[in-house]
């Protein structure tokens, strides 16, 4: 079993940024691969970062690249997502999620644990 907690989200203007957190509990954490997704108002959740147990592997989504990183340390259970640049159109709950027994980074299915989400909004 793996416990989720994301934190760091809130209001910024275009152009801010923000460092989001999520703390795990549970055996498993260092072992598991993390996924960073989010989901806007009407829309489907959608993958945004991922990162391998050991941060070897680290992938993003394509309209995050270069103003998003994902990192971890294993020794504190907790993964974070460093956003910059922020767009209006990142304005969604971040979900942070794990997948211990592996598959793709990038489909919602695959992960087992999900934190409950944190809301980031970006004004113009």
């Amino acid at each position: 079993q793996v416990q989720l907690v994301e934190s760091g989200g809130g209001l910024v203007q275009a152009g801010g940024s923000l460092r989001l957190s999520c703390a795990a509990s549970g055996r498993t954490f260092s072992s598991s691969a993390m996924g960073w997704f989010r989901q806007a108002p009407g829309k489907d959740r959608e993958f945004v970062a991922g990162i391998s147990w050991n941060s070897v592997a680290t992938y993003y989504r394509g309209s995050v690249k270069g103003r998003f990183t994902i990192s971890r340390d294993n020794t504190k259970n907790t993964v974070y997502l460093q956003i910059n640049s922020l767009k209006p159109e990142d304005t969604a709950v971040y979900y942070c999620a794990a997948t211990p027994g592996g598959g793709s980074y990038f489909i919602v299915g695959d992960y087992d644990y999900w934190g409950q989400g944190t809301q980031v909004t970006v004004s113009s």
